[in-house]
């Protein structure tokens, strides 16, 4: 071989990058550029079957990722800039990590040889991301680039999924090696052993109040199908965590409701009365679990089992009588497969049933617009695979409580209760899945985090449409403050602009609702306008969640009406 032909076998460490992201089946990369990724960014415009969907800000890029993750079941792919690149893209990473998904955040670093002298926007992410992520690494060598990015894609999704970090420097990125072969990451599932099952087995023939928790990362649609098939012949019923509605249909008679914010408390009640906890797939942490307080620690006084996909998870705060560390998947399939338990407990599930259905029964609130109402019209309206998105916020609470979900992958919410989530992920849902629909629940606080995506939603053609519910105030912290400093106000004001003016501003869609009966023909409006869409939805500022008032908050800490 002639030094010709060996120098045009060499490609640039950018141009490595990127086939490796092709060859792990990467569609879309969500980015905001940077000079220190030149490189990378030049080679992607070879590889035109990689999207780069072009984002506002780097937490919104980091969002989107997150959420495309979770609908396909890959890890997704975030690549921004050093320094404050990296700073901003945090919150998304944040996000990821408490909620089990695999995301790869690729960083832009500065030149190697610049390292350690402070130079322009230089961090140690290392150092920056080491609690934040399973793994941060940085590629020193062009040739190692290839070793890199198949450690990430395997490290992103084993075991609990969550992200990790590569920073690439930029004399790295332009610097020429022989490319390494490399094949696509699989995932690699951990899987429940016959005595688990046989142990698990006996333990429901002995239980008499059991009660099923679902939550966690790695599940699919077929895991949820699969686990539907066995709590619908046991008769099992079935709460879920925090924002995690999907992992059982909620038209299913096994599914009783969630333990998160604001949890109904006749379900609280009932998982200290179940004499069988089955655990699957959630941490039961600070959330689930009312600030530790809803089950004794270390030991439980029911009997729990514990099915994670993380050993290290399994025993980590309670002591399972039984652990099972095992993926969602493959746990699923093999409870699927035990014979079905002649159920002691039909009155104790139909009642837990009951109890749902009567606590997601739309309330009255102050005002002409009536979020219950509305929610009852959406259920009616929105197709089964339809997206809801949100971020935090007591807006949030409507979709969380009132809406029907149907299937897996029609959720994408924030265990971690980051404010900024809902639009990100709902133009990663549209871009993602295009035929699908996609509502965005948003309030005025929340929306104002990253409404700047709303521009990548115009700029892409993500016809999403946002619900924005405006009372002109951080309302969960003012509940707080009228809760603990009454008549108070302090820092949660604010002053909003004319959302449905903003939106056509971009070219998209805006509608104002400020009486219920407008809400169906402005959400019509918004479909038909074929445009993404922002619908303003003004709430009177009393009606801070669906089960309080500022006013009631108020007068109840002040000792007044007793």
């Amino acid at each position: 071989m002639s030094p010709k032909d060996n120098l045009d076998n060499l490609k640039t460490g950018g141009e490595i990058l990127v086939d490796c992201l092709k060859i792990n089946g990467v569609e879309k990369v969500f980015c905001v550029p940077g000079e220190s990724y030149l490189a990378a960014l030049d080679a992607f415009h070879d590889v035109p079957e990689i999207q780069l969907v072009i984002c506002r800000q780097e937490s919104g890029a980091a969002m989107m990722a997150d959420a495309h993750a979770r609908l396909t079941g890959k890890p997704g792919v975030c690549f921004v800039t050093r320094g404050p690149g990296a700073t901003n893209a945090s919150a998304g990473l944040h996000i990821a990590f408490q909620d089990s998904t695999a995301l790869i955040l690729l960083i832009g670093q500065i030149a190697r040889d610049h390292t350690e002298r402070e130079a322009f926007q230089e961090i140690d992410y290392r150092r920056m991301f080491g609690e934040m992520a399973k793994w941060v690494g940085q590629i020193d060598d062009e040739a190692r680039v290839a070793e890199y990015l198949s450690h990430a894609f395997y490290r992103a999704q084993a075991g609990r999924p969550g992200p990790v970090v590569l920073a690439l420097p930029e004399d790295m990125l332009t610097a020429r090696a022989a490319p390494a072969t490399i094949t696509a990451a699989v995932e690699i599932q951990a899987h429940p052993g016959a005595d688990d099952m046989q142990a698990l087995s006996e333990l429901l023939g002995k239980a008499k109040r059991p009660l099923a928790i679902l939550g966690g990362g790695g599940w699919d649609a077929q895991a949820c199908e699969d686990y539907r098939a066995f709590a619908e012949a046991s008769e099992i019923p079935t709460a879920v965590t925090f924002r995690c509605q999907d992992r059982l249909d909620n038209t299913s008679a096994s599914y009783c409701g969630d333990l998160g914010v604001g949890q109904n408390p006749k379900l609280k009640a009932r998982v200290g009365e179940s004499d069988l906890l089955l655990v699957i797939g959630p941490r039961m942490g600070e959330m689930t679990t009312g600030g530790y307080t809803l089950l004794d620690i270390p030991n439980t006084q029911q009997t729990m089992v514990h099915v994670h996909q993380g050993a290290e998870e399994v025993g980590r705060v309670y002591q399972p009588d039984l652990g099972i560390n095992a993926g969602m998947k493959t746990f699923a399939k093999a409870i699927r497969a035990l014979a079905p338990q002649k159920p002691a407990w039909s009155d104790w599930t139909k009642s837990a049933r009951d109890d749902y259905l009567a606590w997601t029964e739309p309330p009255e609130i102050p005002g002409a617009v009536q979020m219950g109402e509305i929610m009852a019209w959406l259920n009616e309206r929105l197709p089964e695979d339809t997206i809801a998105c949100n971020g935090a916020g007591n807006f949030s609470s409507w979709v969380n409580r009132f809406y029907r979900y149907r299937a897996y992958g029609t959720i994408l919410g924030p265990t971690s209760g980051s404010m900024g989530f809902g639009v990100p992920a709902g133009v990663a849902a549209k871009l993602t899945h295009p035929e699908r629909t996609v509502v965005v629940f948003a309030g005025d606080g929340e929306f104002m985090m990253t409404g700047q995506e709303f521009g990548t939603a115009v700029q892409h053609g993500a016809n999403i449409i946002v619900l924005l519910g405006n009372n002109s105030m951080y309302g969960t912290i003012r509940m707080h403050q009228e809760r603990d400093y009454p008549g108070r106000i302090s820092g949660t004001d604010l002053v909003n602009p004319d959302f449905a003016a903003y939106a056509e501003a971009f070219g998209g869609h805006g509608g104002i609702v400020e009486k219920t009966e407008n809400f169906p023909a402005a959400f019509e409006a918004a479909v038909d306008s074929g445009k993404p869409a922002i619908i303003e939805i003004r709430i009177d500022p009393d009606a801070v969640s669906p089960v309080a008032t500022l006013s009631g908050l108020r007068k109840a800490a002040l000792g007044e009406g007793k």
